[in-house]
Formats: structure tokens, sequence, C-alpha cells
């Protein structure tokens, strides 16, 4: 079963992209999450809880990410969860990990122009190159 989420964050790291072997690329950078509460005898907003995730995005949605998305944007997300215990001999901890299936910018903090990326497929591309 894939557990989905939906997150409302800050990217806090300029989005890396790293090419496979076979010629994929993969973007990843970290969300931040804090959530804020209403403080009635102060009358203002506080900071609460922080949350830290892993956002990697295959393939499209990789390239369009390291495209469109900066260090200090405001997005929102939506992706499969993954929690990682880990051990590196003198730590130990637990990631959360994020797989992007579908992120923008939040436009409650500004505006943003999208763009249209068109793909074509292999077999497309060569009806055309036959075709020339």
């Amino acid at each position: 079963m894939q557990e989905t989420v939906s997150l409302q964050g800050l990217v806090a790291t300029s989005p890396r992209t790293v090419t496979t072997k076979d010629g994929y690329p993969i973007t990843s950078f970290r969300l931040v999450c804090t959530t804020r509460r209403y403080n009635r005898e102060l009358a203002q907003w506080e900071d609460s809880h922080t949350n830290w995730y892993t956002v990697i995005g295959f393939r499209r949605i990789a390239e369009n990410m390291a495209a469109s998305l900066e260090k200090g944007q405001r997005v929102i997300l939506n992706g499969r969860i993954r929690v990682k215990d880990w051990d590196n001999g003198e730590k130990t901890g637990t990631s959360v990990e994020i797989e992007a299936l579908g992120i923008g910018h939040d436009l409650t903090w500004g505006t943003s122009v999208f763009e249209r990326t068109v793909y074509q497929s292999a077999e497309s591309e060569e009806l055309t190159s036959a075709a020339s």
C-alpha cells in the first residue's frame, strides 16, 4: 500500500540534480514545514513544531523541479512517503523521504507563471525523422 501525503512548506536547500547511468534525472531538495498557531494571550502567531523532509523527483518531474524551484520558495507538494531508519556507526536516526508526484508554488505567498513543456516520445521522434 502506498501512503500519500500533501505538504505545504519552504524549499530549504537548492534543488540538486543527478543523472543515472541510464540517463534519467533525479532531483532532490530538503523541505521544511513549520506548524503555526495563534497565541491568544499574546494576540500573535507563533511557530510551533518543525518537520524536515527530503523530497525526491524522478524523470520528468525531476527536470521540471530543477527548472522551476529555488531555495526559499514556498511550495505545495503531493507525494509518496517513505520513513527510513539509519545508522552510520556513530549515530542513529530516522529520515522521511517524499517521492514527489505533484508539486507547485504556493500561490498564497505570491504569483507564478506556468509554462507547459511538450514532450515527444521516442516513437514520434522516429516518425518525424523518417518523414524528413
